[in-house]
């Protein structure tokens, strides 16, 4: 191949390279979003004598991420793009709950699971459902959850209840969505609370 040739050729694959570095998509910003939360007012009481192990809740699937989850159409899950929660998912409503119990008050010896001290009864849960599901044009964010208060002595179930709240978003956009997300998490942990120590003071 003659010099002029080999400089031709370099030229073309050149051109190339840099046509194929146009066609790299580029990379999409990730929004992370907390679970917005509202102080729980203290409710009126006698604090509980018991320890109580707030367990992070357990799941799977989709749900085991940090994926802020959509329902467009009825049983096809996905994602909303560029955004995230700043934690998985199951942490997320744990550190929820564990800040609601705190602001009631009423339960003063207690301890999230990733703590070594024992406790007298473990509140466990299966997150089942944490998305936003559409009904009449608008998203509605809906948290369920399955709780058992066990005995960590005797391993015996004191109490189990399934929690679930809805709430409609304002709009479409996801800062809506992630508020109405708030909303439903503020609601079951409300309920969850005062219905841990109602199974605690009969016990």
């Amino acid at each position: 191949m003659t010099p002029r040739r080999l400089s031709q050729s370099a030229l073309v694959a050149i051109g190339l390279l840099l046509a194929g570095c146009n066609l790299v998509p580029e990379q999409t910003r990730i929004a992370l979003y907390e679970l917005p939360s509202h102080r729980l007012e203290p409710a009126p009481g006698e604090a509980t004598r018991a320890t109580l192990r707030l367990e992070t809740p357990h799941t799977s699937g989709l749900l085991d991420g940090s994926r802020i989850l959509v329902v467009p159409q009825p049983h096809q899950p996905r994602a909303y793009e560029g955004a995230r929660w700043a934690d998985d998912m199951p942490q997320l409503i744990r550190n929820h709950l564990l800040d609601a119990f705190q602001d009631d008050g009423r339960i003063v010896h207690l301890v999230p699971d990733d703590s070594a001290v024992s406790a007298d009864l473990a509140l466990l849960s299966d997150l089942r459902v944490f998305h936003a599901e559409y009904r009449d044009g608008l998203p509605e964010a809906t948290l369920r959850l399955d709780a058992r208060l066990v005995d960590t002595r005797s391993q015996r179930l004191v109490a189990s209840r399934r929690f679930e709240q809805r709430q409609r978003a304002e709009s479409e956009a996801i800062p809506s969505v992630v508020e109405a997300f708030g909303r439903v998490a503020d609601r079951l942990a409300r309920e969850m609370v005062d219905w841990t120590v109602e199974q605690m003071e009969r016990r």
